[in-house]
Order: C-alpha cells, then structure tokens, then sequence
C-alpha cells in the first residue's frame, strides 16, 4: 500500500480540535444516558460502511474491553437480520446508516428518524447524531491517510 500525507497529526491544531470534539460527544453521551458499547457499535458500523480499517481495529477493541459480545461485532453488519440488538440499539445503527449514506437519499428517512425519536430522548438524539458525525469525520482523515493499523502483539 503507498504510504501517504497523514492527515490527521500532521495539522495538531486541528487534530487537537478534533479530539476534543470527540471528548465532548463522549461527555454528552455519559450524561444523556447513552450506553457506551452503543457508543461503540454505532463507531463500527459507520467505520465499516467506509472502510476504515484503522476505526474498525480501534472501536472492535474498544467494545470488547467495555465487554460487547464478538459474536455482535461479527455480525453487526448484518444487524437487521440478527435478534441480537435491542430497540435503541436497532434505531441508533439505522440512524448512522442513513447519516453515513446521506449523499444517496439526501436526507434521512422519516421513518429512520420517527423510529429514533421515538426509542431516544431529544438529548440522546442530538448526541448520537453527533457520534455519528464524529466517526464519519475519523473515517474520512484515516481512510486518505492510509492510517496503519497500531501493533496488538504485545
């Protein structure tokens, strides 16, 4: 693979801004009630929608720690099809997979967003879609950048 421009630390004031946003929307979602492991699967799967190797190594590692079950990461992409997520986990990957492809509808469905509304406060909401913001922006600086992938060997 061609090594490229890192994007990301290569701008630290800009690296730095993003980080702390990511801080804030961690904060939010502690204080919103938003689960942490629906924190990370909502990360997963837009990460897998755009192929980030680099988030999709970071954020499975980082689930498992807070204990999610493999056997839901394995087959997160396939979701719709497992009865292994809840309601608001179902409503919260729904949600990122329609900001995620936003650019094919143009907006996200009414009833992606009825359904999201519906299982999460206006605050869990807000939140969420900042998450998924959030990682969207992670995946387009690591993606270009070819972001290797850190050593777990040890």
């Amino acid at each position: 693979m061609t090594t490229r421009i890192a994007i990301g630390r290569g701008v630290p004031g800009i690296y730095q801004a993003m980080a702390h946003l990511q801080g804030e929307v961690e904060k939010a979602a502690a204080n919103a009630g938003v689960d942490g492991k629906l924190m990370e699967l909502v990360k997963i799967r837009a990460s897998q929608i755009n192929g980030c190797a680099f988030c999709l190594d970071m954020h499975t590692h980082d689930a498992i720690g807070m204990g999610e079950s493999p056997r839901r990461i394995f087959v997160l992409e396939a979701w719709r099809e497992a009865e292994l997520y809840t309601e608001q986990e179902r409503a919260a990957l729904a949600l990122t997979e329609s900001m995620t492809r936003i650019a094919d509808a143009k907006d996200v469905p009414e009833d992606v967003y009825a359904e999201a509304v519906r299982v999460f406060t206006e605050e869990q909401y807000r939140v969420i879609a900042w998450a998924i913001i959030t990682i969207n922006a992670w995946n387009r600086i690591a993606v270009p950048s070819h972001s290797p992938l850190p050593d777990r060997s040890a």
